[in-house]
């Protein structure tokens, strides 16, 4: 009766390409993507951040394949998750997406079938969610199994900002249940995640069908707010100061990142090095929460038989810069706020084993639908990295495009890092390979100005790709070709 029902979908649903095949398959494998908000690439211990405790995040990077250096390409508004996870279901590029978005066809890219969630049910997955959604899209209809749809952001509170102050008590405490945030409801968010997860697993070990398992979490978006266990693992006073630490980000004003912006007035101008402390280590604790959770989450996995023919998808929307540059937030160009943490576990995926290649975090939604026999739609634009992952090929991208609103644009390619902003009319250069931190702009010396030029020529390139119509040329003519 089952392959009945599946070849009778497979007629009225003959747009999606599923095979034959693919739909009597008993052995298509599972897919459980797990998703992190706000969590910068060098949050992770056994990836060389020894400050901080990940253990189950660690068991990932063991347990397969990590890429390295995963970018989020930015977004049209403050709110960077809004467009990073408009990309990420669509599979179209940012600018793209933002039509899609902004013209409020999201769910008619839904009901069309264009959706991710709505791809992978077509092909036969049972499809579950819970956590963060913040996409204009009725969760409930784009999901069979759906629970805790959660908003943007816990609420903050007006102590939770301009925090801490110098010589004065801290208004806050990221343990106080009275601040709500992501206690409001009885207990941590995060926990009620981790909850949905193992539920769900023990749903799924009861059913023939596979399943597309997207568990989001807020954290550790703030309110960065944990049980006082996890607080207490990071004494402020330990945590070190970055070393690209500023008390201003000299251009805060015209890229978008001033004190108006909600992000940047978390912590108090000009920074000070305790006020980071602080913030990192709530940071940190937030993270070491979560990772707590996920690891019930893949203990539950275990338990329900389907581990070994299931996909683990690990990723955040996109960094953040707790007080790197003398920023707080997420809207700018350095990797600390545009490059995520990214691991792929999974049948025949290598162990113990790092990536390199620049990838986005979005090219997991088109490789989901590779691993589920489902031909790439037209309308995807994101690469899949199946054959990064099976070594055909080193190749991915010919460079990697950033921007943010019509405030800041970029572009990485090689060792290099070309960041332009429009209204400062200003270029800033780094060497990524040499200096990851970012601190030594090469721009200032006229020694770089043929690479400059190179660069610039690039990221015109990729805005045409990317249907970026932002106009730089006459801003910054003076790099339309070599000197």
């Amino acid at each position: 009766m089952r392959w009945i029902i599946s070849l009778t979908l497979l007629s009225l649903t003959s747009f999606h390409s599923i095979t034959l095949a693919q739909a009597l398959s008993p052995e298509r494998p599972n897919i459980l993507f797990i998703f992190a908000d706000d969590q910068c690439f060098d949050t992770i211990r056994s990836l060389g951040n020894d400050e901080i405790q990940t253990p189950n995040l660690d068991r990932l990077v063991r347990q397969g394949t990590t890429f390295s250096h995963a970018y989020n390409m930015g977004s049209w508004s403050g709110a960077v998750c809004v467009a990073s996870r408009a990309m990420l279901n669509t599979g179209r590029f940012l600018w793209y997406a933002q039509k899609v978005h902004n013209n409020k066809s999201m769910e008619e890219e839904r009901a069309a079938g264009r959706f991710w969630s709505e791809q992978l049910r077509t092909a036969g997955y049972q499809t579950y969610y819970s956590g963060k959604w913040h996409v204009p899209v009725d969760a409930n209809k784009a999901f069979d199994h759906v629970r805790h749809v959660r908003p943007g952001m816990p609420n903050q509170t007006p102590a939770g900002y301009n925090r801490p102050l110098a010589g004065q008590a801290d208004p806050w405490s990221p343990f106080d249940p009275q601040f709500e945030g992501y206690w409001k409801g009885g207990k941590h968010w995060s926990e009620v995640l981790g909850d949905d997860g193992v539920d769900y697993l023990s749903q799924a070990a009861e059913s023939a069908d596979p399943f597309f398992m997207y568990l989001a979490f807020n954290a550790p978006h703030d309110p960065r707010q944990s049980p006082q266990e996890y607080v207490d693992l990071y004494p402020a006073e330990q945590i070190r100061i970055p070393a690209n630490f500023m008390k201003w980000y000299p251009f805060k004003d015209q890229i978008g990142c001033s004190e108006k912006l909600r992000d940047e007035q978390l912590a108090p101008f000009p920074r000070t090095e305790h006020a980071v402390q602080v913030h990192r280590q709530e940071y940190y604790a937030i993270i070491t929460h979560m990772d707590r959770q996920i690891g019930r989450i893949l203990d539950a996995l275990e338990t329900s038989g389907k581990a070994d023919n299931t996909y683990i998808f690990f990723t955040a929307d996109h960094g953040l810069a707790v007080g790197q540059h003398g920023l707080v937030g997420k809207q700018n160009m350095y990797d600390h706020s545009v490059r995520v943490p990214m691991i792929v576990c999974g049948p025949g995926i290598d162990a113990d084993q790092v990536i390199r290649t620049p990838v986005y975090l979005q090219d997991i939604m088109p490789t989901t639908l590779e691993l589920a026999s489902v031909e790439k739609p037209q309308h995807v634009q994101f690469q899949g990295l199946l054959p990064l992952l099976r070594h055909e090929t080193k190749s991915h991208y010919d460079a990697i495009y950033g921007a943010y609103l019509h405030l800041q644009r970029m572009v990485t390619k090689g060792d290099y890092k070309l960041i332009v902003y429009p209204e400062a009319n200003i270029v800033r250069l780094y060497n990524v390979a040499r200096d990851p931190h970012e601190m030594l702009d090469l721009a200032t010396s006229d020694a770089y100005d043929s690479l400059i030029s190179e660069l610039f020529q690039e990221l015109v390139k990729q805005q045409q790709s990317m249907g970026d119509e932002l106009d730089l040329k006459g801003t910054f003519s003076r790099y339309l070709s070599p000197r």
